[in-house]
């Protein structure tokens, strides 16, 4: 059912977001800049579509059964999406998260009804109870359970290349130049980044990449440099992870925590856009590329969560003070 935005039930209400296009906060450039505003899915993040996707797709194929217990690491926006898809569906629910979660992640997912597993996100990446180490550990030790493995399933670029991107591509009426979005798992950008190029090899895509992450270095100089702790959360990673098609990437940025969390605070005062530490890289990576252009380019970016998963963090003067980005 689907007449006048009615549906069965709330997965029906996953995509299908909109684009807007910003106006203060890119007045010093001549490109226009649009973003497609992916917290505004019914659990509040881009992820909500790779949940409802792979998990349907696992239904289809007879690969899960009614009842089984999902496991799944991430850091929060995944588990919401799997946690919604869990209760409609009839699913358990475990996720494996990092100490540096914010609060309020925490908080939903327990509202939720989700088994959380924390790490230490200060273990090195060859630990064996590290973040990217521990969950086939415990999938092996869990039998019976589904793993999606958002990492590595490229299911999950498939999800983007047939939802997001044909999203962008009809919203924009084909005129698009650059691409640009943060780079976490891999499967939001690299998914939209390849149904984009087959509808137009000239678009150029950007990938943003936090201090600390290993994506920037290897993409640049084909070498695995040791990760270091950030804070941003949902772009990154300490390993090089299979979701990452970096054939689809022309140019990627490196941003630092402070300089995302500035930016998703303009976005606030300067636009309106309540929107997570992600959003704010995405923003200024696409001003950075604006500025850099010597003719004006439409310029098309997602903003990935909500500045509510953030209250307690990124909009805490206290806390934004006591890390020194204050």
């Amino acid at each position: 059912m689907n007449k006048e935005n009615v549906y069965n039930n709330i997965l029906g209400t996953v995509g299908n977001t909109p684009l807007v296009r910003l106006n203060k906060i890119t007045k010093d450039v001549e490109s226009e800049i649009f973003s497609k505003l992916e917290f505004l899915n019914p659990m509040g993040s881009v992820k909500d579509r790779i949940a409802k996707y792979v998990i349907e797709k696992a239904e289809k194929e007879g690969r899960i059964k009614e009842g089984q217990l999902i496991i799944e690491n991430s850091s929060g926006n995944t588990a919401m999406g799997l946690a919604l898809v869990a209760i409609q569906k009839g699913y358990k629910l475990k996720v494996i998260v990092r100490d540096r979660i914010s609060k309020e992640k925490i908080d939903q997912l327990e509202a939720l009804g989700v088994e959380i597993h924390m790490v230490d996100s200060s273990l090195p990446p060859e630990s064996p109870n590290s973040y990217n180490n521990i969950t086939p550990s415990i999938v092996e030790k869990t039998p019976g359970c589904y793993f999606p493995d958002q990492h590595n399933n490229r299911e999950n670029n498939e999800t983007h290349y047939e939802t997001t991107g044909p999203e962008i591509w009809k919203q924009m009426h084909g005129k698009i130049d650059y691409f640009i979005a943060g780079i976490g798992t891999g499967g939001t950008i690299c998914g939209v980044a390849k149904y984009l190029k087959e509808q137009d090899p000239n678009i150029k895509v950007i990938a943003i990449d936090p201090v600390g992450s290993i994506f920037y270095d290897y993409f640049y100089f084909k070498k695995k440099v040791k990760p270091a702790p950030y804070l941003i959360e949902g772009l990154g990673d300490e390993f090089l992870i299979k979701c990452v098609d970096f054939s689809v990437i022309d140019d990627m940025f490196r941003v630092s925590d402070k300089t995302s969390f500035l930016y998703t605070r303009k976005l606030v005062s300067q636009e309106g856009i309540l929107a997570g530490g992600s959003s704010g890289a995405a923003i200024w990576g696409a001003l950075r590329l604006a500025k850099s252009l010597k003719k004006s380019a439409r310029i098309v970016t997602i903003f990935p969560d909500s500045a509510s998963r953030y209250l307690s963090t990124i909009f805490n003067n206290e806390w934004m003070k006591k890390k020194g980005f204050l």
